[in-house]
């Protein structure tokens, strides 16, 4: 891979140039970073839900000078280098994969995710939730909880099962709701959603992804509804729920 190779040296040259002659780049640390990095990932999730293929390259780079970047510090606090995180993974992709690199055998995908949770356990992770950053947005950890735990075997069987636990906690809400205890409320609300969300997971939807095209789906509507009623020389405020209702029905039917 040549071409690869002297793009990737380009870049590292780059950096180093930037981080001795430019004043902003030699001001960075790596808590300034995250901060920026954060922001690239969610920039590089919403081209991905908007399947913008321009807009994917583009944050890839800008992720990949992060990858750099970081390296770049590391390097100069004598910590690690960037051939020190590339010769890690690997390593750790080769130890991961046994069913390629050695001689194990599997069947499916899913046989070989629970073998990667019992390679993590067998070098001294406590729990197989413990890979699960604390700091990742509440329904993505959910998911990700949820399927480290399918890895050994905590999992319903059916669809329908999970099903009657969205049944189960809704009715819990309703309960709490009707208690009008808020803790309690917020408690069951809670678990309903992570239920909805394991629902979604069984049926191999990304939840975090349905949701947030639904986020769009509604931006859109909603902008289209405030520039229609404009039109007409209203505003939504001045306008009944039932007269909102009826032009937002208009616009489902226009299938934005």
């Amino acid at each position: 891979m040549p071409e690869i190779n002297s793009g990737i040296e380009r870049l590292v040259n780059m950096m180093n140039e930037l981080r001795e002659k430019c004043p902003w780049d030699k001001k960075q640390t790596i808590h300034i970073l995250r901060q920026q990095t954060i922001e690239e990932t969610f920039e590089l999730a919403d081209a991905i839900t908007d399947k913008d293929w321009k807009g994917i390259k583009e944050e890839l780079g800008d992720l990949l000078l992060h990858i750099i970047f970081y390296a770049k510090i590391a390097d100069e606090e004598k910590q690690f280098s960037l051939q020190g995180v590339i010769d890690d993974i690997c390593e750790k992709l080769i130890k991961r994969h046994p069913h390629i690199y050695g001689t194990v055998t599997v069947k499916d995908d899913e046989e070989v995710k629970r073998n990667w949770e019992q390679i993590k356990l067998s070098e001294g992770k406590k729990s197989v939730l413990s890979g699960v950053p604390k700091s990742l947005p509440a329904m993505v950890k959910a998911m990700r909880l949820q399927e480290k735990a399918k890895q050994v075997g905590f999992e319903w069987e059916t669809k329908e099962q999970v099903w009657e636990k969205i049944e189960e906690e809704k009715n819990e809400l309703l309960e709490a709701v009707n208690e009008g205890d808020s803790a309690h409320i917020e408690e069951e609300a809670g678990d309903l959603f992570f239920s909805v969300i394991n629902y979604v997971r069984f049926v191999n939807v990304d939840a975090e992804n349905a949701l947030e095209i639904t986020n769009k789906k509604f931006i859109q509507r909603f902008t289209k509804m405030e520039e229609t009623a404009a039109k007409s020389g209203h505003n939504l405020s001045n306008m009944t729920l039932k007269e909102m209702d009826e032009m937002w029905n208009e616009i489902k039917k226009q299938k934005l």
